[in-house]
């Protein structure tokens, strides 16, 4: 059952907890409605996708590795349409596809390496000299009008036998066998090294942000002014480690001046943990970010997906910030893990940017004031690659000429294509 309460927003450790414990389907109605509230959002996305995708692998019944590709792509579908605002759903359940396909295609090599080795054991059984054939019976002559006899048989040698079982048994070839007719034994195989593979994925999503993390005290260098436009939990780490090493300054810029029920100004524990390490922090209003740029020396953002061409998704405001960077010649750096590289251009919507909620900035009991106006509030915006100088990874630091080696070790051709937003949730 879906959570009662109207605002819940559960941490990701109750999360994956909560769905272990119920039953296969009601999980994936209880995540879909989660997502549909937007009361799982970001990274918990993609771990709570790559956990649900567990389960179908573990827990739903299926014979053959068509049959789990299909339920893995109905479920996957479901879990995007529920929230198309999160990309990262769709690159999980491409990426879990992808791993279905090469353990299954592993495991016909090894059947077909299996079948190769069984045919040439019943080859050495055929002596290496086999001896003289006998000599064939003599024909009976008859005339065309002159039925045979009926007991007339051609002799065989044990050989003769041997060879032509050995040809007539096509499987010994080393033909691919199709998992759907593998044995029981192929099938749970099959299971075990879909579910470690998926378990290895959801390990680096949780291992990424340090990994990535270790590349900063090498883009980040001592006396340097870093602007970090609404700082991702990523961004965050991202800084600490600098600072453990580095001494610098970080220009901190957020939409709101003021957090909505502590009265605290934004990131209070970031600036806390930076400035413990010796680095000074300045908050800005993402109205007045302007007048800084030119005193950066570079721009860092968190992006929410990196898309094949290598634009981003990112918060609202931070394309602004970007355009400013450009401007002034300063670097613009983007921190994404591997599973936010998505293998599709970006849509319209995405281009056009995310819309939002504007009660935060327009009070309903403004209504008479406000009748005539639309006001819009946009949370997410897109920055084209042009604009962008280098991505960081967990594999390190790259350029945009190395996004599609990325997206080919890591998604299969036949899954890029794949709607996932068709149909009904």
């Amino acid at each position: 059952m879906p959570p009662s309460q109207t605002n819940y927003a559960p941490s990701l450790d109750k999360l994956i907890k909560s769905l272990k414990s119920q039953p296969y389907e009601a999980s994936i109605e209880a995540l879909i409605f989660l997502l549909k509230r937007r009361q799982v959002k970001g990274d918990d996305c993609a771990v709570a996708t790559a956990h649900i995708l567990l389960q179908v692998v573990a827990r739903s019944k299926w014979h053959d590795v068509d049959q789990l590709l299909g339920r893995v792509q109905s479920v996957g579908s479901r879990l995007a349409r529920a929230a198309p605002h999160e990309p990262v759903i769709g690159n999980i359940v491409r990426r879990v596809l992808g791993l279905i396909r090469d353990e299954a295609s592993e495991d016909r090599n090894n059947a077909d390496d299996l079948g190769s080795d069984s045919a040439s054991d019943i080859q050495s059984l055929a002596p290496t000299n086999p001896p003289p054939q006998r000599p064939a019976p003599t024909p009976v002559l008859m005339r065309s009008n002159t039925a045979a006899p009926v007991g007339l048989q051609v002799s065989k040698s044990m050989f003769n036998i041997l060879s032509a079982a050995t040809n007539a048994d096509t499987p010994m070839t080393g033909a691919s066998t199709p998992l759907s007719q593998a044995q029981p034994a192929s099938v749970h195989a099959l299971r075990t090294e879909v579910i470690n593979g998926i378990e290895e994925i959801m390990d680096e999503i949780q291992q990424a942000d340090d990994q990535i993390a270790s590349f900063a005290d090498i883009q980040i260098h001592p006396g340097e002014y870093v602007l970090a436009y609404q700082p991702t939990k990523t961004v965050e780490r991202f800084l600490i480690k600098a600072a453990t090493r580095r001494r610098f300054t970080v220009f901190i810029a957020s939409i709101d001046p003021i957090e909505a029920g502590t009265g605290e100004k934004p990131y209070a524990a970031l600036r806390k943990k930076l400035n413990s390490h010796g680095v000074t922090t300045i908050n800005l209003a993402s109205n007045g970010l302007m007048a800084y740029i030119p005193r950066v020396n570079k721009v860092i953002f968190g992006a929410k997906v990196i898309y094949q061409n290598g634009g981003l998704l990112v918060d609202s405001g931070a394309c602004i910030a970007a355009q400013a960077a450009r401007e002034f010649l300063k670097p613009v750096i983007v921190l994404g893990a591997i599973y936010k590289f998505c293998p599709e251009d970006p849509s319209d919507e995405a281009v056009i940017g995310e819309l939002g909620n504007p009660s935060s900035f327009v009070s309903y009991a403004d209504g008479p004031e406000v009748e005539a106006l639309d006001i819009e509030n946009t949370v997410a915006d897109y920055i084209p690659p042009s604009l962008v100088e280098m991505y960081i990874t967990n594999l390190g630091p790259q350029t945009r000429h190395h996004l599609a080696s990325i997206l080919a070790d890591h998604y299969k051709v036949e899954d890029i294509g794949y709607s996932l937003h068709d149909g009904e949730v």
